[in-house]
């Protein structure tokens, strides 16, 4: 064994052992629990960044945790390929999508691979690749049959620059989430799949999900969104059409003195063809996007229509508006609108000089408050007033009155609604799975058949930054109708890669079967025992998956409900920015381009430029992002340090679900404390081999470090299995080893327990320094299996138990004494040697003791007047 503690020859034999061995290689195994450990796959970007390396320690800790508890142990490793950014790349640097991803994943699997993560390699895929999408297209087409998949033409966020269509979630601030382009509002034919249909399944089994944070459960429960309420119909003056809207206060109907419709609503195109300045304000709205939290933050704008609808019950007409805040693709693209008890509705009002009228007043139980209707809208609920034969009812109970009466005339009806929408599945990029649908003049929409399938992108393509390549590629967009043999065109659009991630998880399973999507092998991984991402995928992702599980379990591939078991959404990695001010701009600079100076707590207190030697200002910390230049790469961690350093920081600095700031200060500690420990246990095998432990024959203070040693593995092994602070269990590392370093006792029995000691250091530190353990193991146990093998160490009970229990003494509250009790003392026995304690006795002298409080095996308290 070496003395010095050399990461790069360690790491590198450590690697070389687990793939010649393919130690993490797994098949099915009936006589094992199975446990299925997967993090969140990569987009193929080109580098790792420091929050890829927190992720998949994580992931990696758990996995090899669970693997020493002798369960069979699943963890896989893809690359999420398809998207923008490589088509953006390759505007840019004149290369092939598809060359470009794939030489991103040889890079990036090299990194995996130095930062020693056990995956299974053999199980490894990107979803660019045809044997992948080729099932997601062969269910899209069950799907289609089944009628789970749709088409129509409705409005969506148009980035004008990416060209293509953008989710709600992807525009912030009204921008394109990439390019920062303003989004357009913009009618196209798109694919739709019918999550709505599974609705009340999603959002009933959120209550099953008793392994996954509450706040992503209460995230999916909102936007999800169950309502009850009722659909009201109002006639238009003067016409046959009709307007229907759709609320949750029928309560309000009577106060109810305008509707507002959505530009793209059959009113307003109407009303456009009359009035010119109606059909220049839809033109407006349509420059807006789509999404809720936009439209929330424009200023409410609307024109009227010069329509008048017809108040359900009252008869009486109000004007009907063109408001930008209605959207088309939410309830009925309508709203009643009541100014007195809706703030969105009274801000309208007030600017276009509409009615406002109170018809709810507060309830009983809510005399205190006033409603002063000139300075805000009152919304909450109360009890009816101006409402005629409903006057006097609560809220709730006016609720279903007035559904009643609607009902009653045919008016209306009470309905259950979601503010989740169908997924729309189309996107107008190239880098993407082909949809597999064929357009035919005669027989319309035709699925492409099971044995064209994949229907393979073309990879060879060029770019010239306008629109999908392939829809500018003959061979690929004319074909023959499946049908009847005619002439037809393939469809252009691919799918929004949330598809390709949200059923890989049941791929892994199965990876090899070129047979069908999934077999049984499936059957026997998932669900996903533990999932490691961010949280940032709350929504969108994390419900896709359970959607797409559901879909997969109607066709008979799966037979779990829920695809994921427990989730552990992990912090941000954040870290200090530097940056320099010029003409109100902030020129932001990488910590590698800054020396720094720290405090005696490692806080940064200085920092200068090393190109010009003079002071840049040390900012905030922030998320490591590219804008803001404070990333650092973990090549060059892993180069100055090893990767074993790297891990440990990682699973040190702060537990998993909390953010975790970047401190060189606290990267070296880590290394120096590895290299210690090498240190230490180098000491201990050079003294050469050690005697059979016997617990029997040892002293007092052998008793007492072997006891420390085994509360050590019992703490460790909670804070691991089931708290999953991986800090708190390096930290008792640490303790005991502050403890080693204090025990001078170098006899043939202390040498034994210094042996079962570093054992079981070495076996519970493994999962998170793989590679160190993994040499240092071989030196410890020469004769024994590789580490790999072992299982995790498990406390001695009978190590635990304690001859004599140190106990405090109290007077009044006050500390002052300590005792020595045997283990099994009783009451009376602890309360008479508390009481004959020489210091204790000082303190009760001359008074009288009115009563002894023992709580056992911690301290007795004496009380005294």
């Amino acid at each position: 064994m070496k003395e010095q503690y050399e990461p790069k020859i360690i790491e590198q034999r450590a690697q070389d052992y687990w793939q010649d061995n393919k130690v993490f290689s797994v098949s099915e195994d009936t006589t094992k629990e199975k446990y299925y450990c997967l993090s969140m796959f990569p987009y193929p970007s080109g580098r790792l960044h420091m929050g890829h390396v927190r992720n998949y320690t994580i992931g990696d800790v758990i996995s090899r945790y669970q693997r020493m508890l002798g369960k069979n142990v699943l963890q896989p490793m893809g690359w999420d390929a398809f998207g923008l950014p490589a088509e953006n790349a390759a505007i840019k640097n004149n290369v092939p999508p598809a060359a470009w991803t794939r030489e991103n994943i040889d890079y990036m699997r090299d990194q995996l691979k130095r930062l020693g993560l056990g995956y299974d390699w053999d199980r490894e895929f990107a979803t660019c690749d045809p044997d992948y999408y080729r099932w997601e297209q062969w269910l899209f087409t069950r799907l289609y049959k089944k009628g789970l998949v749709y088409k129509k033409t409705s409005p969506v966020n148009w980035c004008p620059n990416d060209l293509t269509v953008l989710a709600n979630e992807q525009v912030i601030d009204g921008k394109c989430w990439r390019c920062d382009s303003e989004v357009e509002r913009k009618d196209i034919p798109q694919w739709f799949m019918k999550i709505t249909d599974y609705a009340d399944e999603l959002l009933n089994e959120l209550d099953g999900l008793t392994g996954w944070p509450e706040q992503v459960v209460t995230m999916q429960r909102n936007w999800i969104g169950r309502s009850q309420g009722v659909d009201i119909v109002f006639d238009i003056a003067d016409s046959k059409d009709k307007l229907k809207v759709f609320t949750t206060r029928p309560d309000t109907l009577m106060g109810v003195t305008y509707v507002a419709v959505a530009a793209e609503h059959p009113l307003a195109h109407q009303a456009a063809e009359k009035h010119s300045n109606v059909a220049a304000f839809i033109k407006e709205c349509a420059a807006v996007g789509t999404a809720e939290a936009t439209i929330e933050k424009l200023e409410k704008k609307g024109i009227d229509t010069g329509m008048k609808a017809i108040h359900p019950i009252t008869g009486q007409k109000v004007p009907v508006f063109i408001a930008n805040f209605v959207l088309m693709g939410y309830g009925e693209g309508a709203v009643m609108s009541v100014p007195a008890h809706d703030q969105r509705d009274w801000e309208f009002a007030n600017k276009y000089g509409l009615p406002i009228q109170q018809v709810i007043e507060p309830g009983e139980d809510a005399v205190d408050i006033e409603v002063d209707l000139k300075s805000s809208a009152y919304v909450d609920k109360g009890r009816l007033i101006h409402s005629g034969e409903f006057d006097g009812l609560s809220s709730e109970q006016a609720f279903d009155k007035i559904a009643d009466k609607l009902s009653q005339h045919n008016k209306g009806n009470k309905r259950i609604t979601y503010r989740l929408r169908d997924w729309g599945v189309s996107r107008q990029r190239y880098w993407g799975t082909p949809i597999p649908i064929i357009n035919c003049k005669k027989c319309g929409e035709v699925p492409v058949a099971e044995k064209d399938l994949p229907v393979k992108l073309p990879e060879d393509v060029e770019f010239d930054g306008v629109g999908s390549p392939i829809k500018k590629m003959p061979s690929f967009y004319n074909t023959k109708c499946p049908k009847c043999g005619g002439k037809a065109q393939r469809e252009t659009d691919t799918f929004d890669t949330f598809m390709e991630s949200s059923w890989y998880y049941a791929r892994f399973a199965c990876v090899d079967n070129n047979k069908a999507m999934l077999d049984e092998r499936a059957k026997y991984w998932l669900p996903v025992d533990q999932y490691v991402g961010g949280i940032e995928h709350a929504i969108l992702h994390l419900l896709y998956a359970r959607f797409f599980n559901k879909l997969m379990r109607g066709v008979g591939l799966v037979e779990n409900d829920e695809p994921i078991d427990n989730l552990l959404t992990q912090g941000m990695v954040v870290a200090t920015t530097f940056y320099r001010e010029k003409d109100g701009k902030k020129e932001y600079f990488s910590p590698a381009e800054v020396d720094t100076e720290v405090d005696r707590k490692g806080q940064i207190e200085r920092a200068i430029l090393l190109a010009d030697s003079k002071p840049v200002v040390v900012g905030s910390v922030e998320k490591m992002s590219k804008s803001k230049s404070n990333g650092v790469d973990p090549q060059h961690l892993i180069e100055e340090y090893g990767a074993d350093t790297a891990r440990l920081f990682i699973m040190f600095t702060a537990p998993p679900d909390q953010s975790l700031e970047w401190s060189d200060t606290a990267v070296e500690g880590s290394f120096r404390f590895l290299r210690r420990l090498w240190r230490v246990v180098f000491e201990h095998v050079q003294a050469g081999p050690t005697v059979q432990l016997d617990a029997s024959s040892l002293n007092d203070k052998q008793k007492t470090l072997r006891r420390q040693v085994h509360a050590t593995i019992k703490k460790i092994s909670d804070d691991v299995g089931r708290r999953f602070t991986f800090n708190t269990a390096i930290a008792a590392v640490m303790e005991l080893m502050n403890t080693i370093g204090k025990f001078d006792d170098r006899s043939d029995m202390s040498r034994a327990i210094l042996q079962e000691a570093f054992e079981s250091i070495i076996l519970m530190l493994s999962p998170i320094v793989p590679h160190f353990c993994h040499s240092l193991w071989s030196e410890l146990s020469p004769n024994s299996i590789s580490i790999e093998d072992q299982s995790w160490p498990v406390a001695d009970e009978s190590a635990l138990q304690r001859d004599e229990l140190e106990m405090i003494v109290q007077v009044n509250g006050k500390l002052r004494g300590r005792i020595c009790v045997p283990a099994d003392a009783d009451r009376n026995e602890v309360e008479a040697t508390a009481l004959a304690d020489d210091n204790v006795k000082r303190f009760v002298e001359g008074l009288a003791i009115v009563k002894v409080i023992v709580v056992p095996a911690k301290l007795v308290n004496i009380v005294v007047k």
